[in-house]
Formats: C-alpha cells, sequence, structure tokens
C-alpha cells in the first residue's frame, strides 16, 4: 500500500529492537529512512540490508551533533524518537549515576531531537513526532523501576505539551507506551539473571495474551502514527500491553 510514500524519517536508537523494526518497516511503506545510533556497526548492517534506508551515525545527546544533522535535511515529515535505557532498581539504590544517564538518554534526547523537528516541520507546516515512552509509567508502574518509570511519564509530559503547542500549526506528537517487548536488549536483560528460563516466564505472564510483544507489532503502530490516516490523533500515549494494565 507504501502508506509512507514520499515521506521523510527520521528513527532513532535503530541499530536494534523496536527502532530497528520501526525503520524496516517504514522503508518498507516507502518512506526516505534516515536510521540514527551511536552503533554504526549495527547501523551499517541495516542500511546494507534493506532498502530506503540510509544509516546516520549520531549521539542523540548531543546537542550541537543533533542540530547539524538537522538543518542538513530539505524535507522532515516524521520523527520517531526510540533511543533509551533501562536503568534497574528502586529509589533506595538508584545511584547518581544511573539517575544522569536515564535522564539524558530517555528524555534530554528526545527534549533535543523534538527541539530540532520543529524547526523544520513548521517550516514545511506538518509533521509527525512519535516518542516510545512506556507503559510504566502511563497507567502502571513496575517494581525496580525507578529512574525508567520517572524519565519516561517525563517522555509522556513532552509529548503532550508539544501536541498541544503545535497542534494548531500542523505538527502533531504522540506516544506508543509498551509492556515488555521481545528486543535484543530485554533477551539481554533476562539471560543476566539467575534463572533465565523463569524469568523469561514471568517477564510473559505479565501480559494475559501470555507473551511479550515482538517489536514489529510496535512498527506497526508507529506507521499509523507516521501516516496520514492518523492526521485527527495527537497528544495520545497509546497503550500497547496486551492487556497487563487491565
Amino acid at each position: 500500500m507504501y502508506r509512507l510514500k514520499g515521506k521523510v524519517c527520521i528513527v532513532s536508537g535503530a541499530a536494534a529492537g523496536i527502532a530497528r523494526e520501526t525503520a524496516v518497516a517504514f522503508a518498507r511503506e516507502g518512506a526516505r529512512v534516515q536510521a540514527v545510533d551511536r552503533d554504526a556497526e549495527g547501523l551499517a548492517a541495516l542500511a546494507s540490508a534493506e532498502s530506503g534506508i540510509e544509516a546516520v551515525p549520531l549521539d542523540v545527546t548531543d546537542a550541537e551533533a543533533v542540530r547539524r544533522f538537522h538543518e542538513s535535511l530539505d524535507q522532515l515529515d516524521v520523527q520517531v524518537n526510540c533511543a533509551g535505557m533501562v536503568a534497574v532498581g528502586e529509589l533506595a539504590s538508584c545511584s547518581r549515576a544511573d539517575w544522569d544517564r536515564s535522564v539524558t538518554l530517555n528524555m534530554t534526547s528526545v527534549f533535543l531531537m523534538m527541539q530540532s523537528a520543529v524547526k523544520l516541520m513548521l517550516d514545511q507546516g506538518s509533521g509527525s513526532i512519535i516518542n516510545i515512552a512506556s507503559v510504566i509509567s502511563s497507567i502502571g508502574g513496575a517494581p525496580s523501576r525507578f529512574a525508567y518509570g520517572a524519565t519516561k511519564a517525563g517522555v509522556i509530559g513532552m509529548t503532550k505539551s508539544v501536541a498541544l503547542d503545535y497542534a494548531s500549526r500542523g505538527i502533531r506528537c504522540n506516544a506508543i507506551c509498551p509492556s515488555a517487548v521481545e528486543t535484543p536488549s530485554m533477551t539481554a536483560r533476562i539471560e543476566a539473571m539467575k534463572n533465565p528460563q523463569e524469568a523469561r516466564a514471568m517477564f510473559s505472564q505479565r501480559q494475559p495474551v501470555g507473551r511479550m510483544a515482538a517489536p514489529r507489532e510496535i512498527a506497526e503502530l508507529a506507521i499509523y502514527l507516521a501516516g496520514d490516516a492518523s492526521a485527527f490523533m495527537t497528544g495520545a500515549a497509546v497503550v500497547m500491553d496486551g492487556g497487563a494494565t487491565l
């Protein structure tokens, strides 16, 4: 159907996981994709395997690098902000280093990327920003996820503010709030646990559907939010959790 034909899209964190699948899905829907990540090797493998994807090694926490990147573009229709990290621990055990890293990558990078994107989108009079938040912050919480939950809640707050500020100027901003997703980072966390088999079962059983989400399922929602079919939708924090918060 080529639902994104002619659109230029940025996807951050695109070397792996949800963002990688989103970059691939966007390209298959006809978009020209700028795949952004600090992992240059992972990006190169993605770009060589998929047509319509250009690899852009970039540290999304570097304000000057982000500014230069956006200024190099003459069109920007969609930006997906997916780069992030999961710090494990409750309030009492959260180190200042984990807090600062979580804020920098989960929130500051989103702020920098959106601020630069909006300048381009205002010139065009249109654009869609999609932020990957989490069900841990939208309507639910999780144990030992203090810094993660706090920063992802911040992403939802930024999403709603941007949506209100720019709705009348053609720019939409929405957030996707997944529960557990079968990504390489999730697999690494599971494998690092004392009993990986029990851990996998625990993560799967948190969802009434009995499994974790596949990255491609999150990518399908991103396609909808990126495309013209969702033109009346802005400021939403869309929960996609297999029934976990029902």
